[in-house]
């Protein structure tokens, strides 16, 4: 499969399912932070494999390809404000590993879909049942090549068949929600100049965030002032 026809096949994923129209105004309203409730969800938390070594993580993900191809991952860029600042809304696990929430699609689903139950099921107090998340257009899309950690924000047009793609879609947020994550998990509001190609800390994706961002202004509303 040529990249042209690997590119038409995640952006078609990307643009049968995108139903919101407020993207073109590339105007973000966000609010403050304290508009928000966060809380601890009271079931299990979610499983951590560490009992796996690396090389096992890499057979299972070599074995996840054979059976299903491309693997796709979906997660959102959630923005709220705090003094007077836009803040990057990140998962961390074991008070170490920073992550944009999100996760893995299945096999069959849409991106969409898939972005909302993964959501529903981190952040929310849902229960892995599937909310009212409006999630924008496709922000960016970061290409594992081959089985190895290194990704690229593009195809490199040497490689046929890469093996994942990391999708990113705006998530705008209404007025309150609850957020309700995990017992093993934080969701912590970081400030985007913090993240700005801060790699070491962040990643490669979570740091280039900032940059995808550009394109937007940010509207602070505060409806208690």
């Amino acid at each position: 499969m040529s990249n042209n026809n690997i590119y038409n096949q995640v952006n078609n994923n990307n643009n049968n399912n995108n139903t919101s129209n407020d993207d073109q105004f590339y105007v973000i309203n966000i609010y403050p932070l304290n508009f928000y409730y966060f809380g601890s969800s009271p079931q299990q938390p979610l499983p951590f494999k560490d009992h796996e070594t690396v090389s096992d993580r890499l057979q299972r993900f070599k074995n996840n390809y054979e059976a299903y191809g491309l693997r796709t991952r979906v997660e959102a860029v959630i923005l709220v404000e705090l003094y007077k600042h836009p803040h990057l809304l990140l998962l961390q696990e074991r008070n170490a590993i920073f992550k944009l929430p999100g996760g893995r699609t299945r096999p069959g689903e849409s991106d969409i879909d898939g972005l909302k139950r993964e959501l529903s099921r981190k952040i929310s107090d849902k229960d892995g049942i599937e909310t009212d998340w409006q999630v924008g257009d496709c922000m960016g899309m970061w290409w594992r090549p081959d089985f190895e950690s290194i990704l690229y924000p593009y195809l490199p047009p040497n490689i046929k068949k890469p093996k994942e793609c990391t999708k990113l879609f705006l998530v705008r947020l209404p007025e309150y929600r609850k957020f309700i994550v995990p017992k093993n998990m934080s969701l912590l509001a970081v400030p985007l100049c913090q993240v700005h190609e801060n790699k070491k800390t962040y990643g490669q994706i979570i740091s280039g965030v900032p940059q995808l961002l550009s394109k937007y202004s940010f509207n602070v509303i505060d409806t208690r002032e």
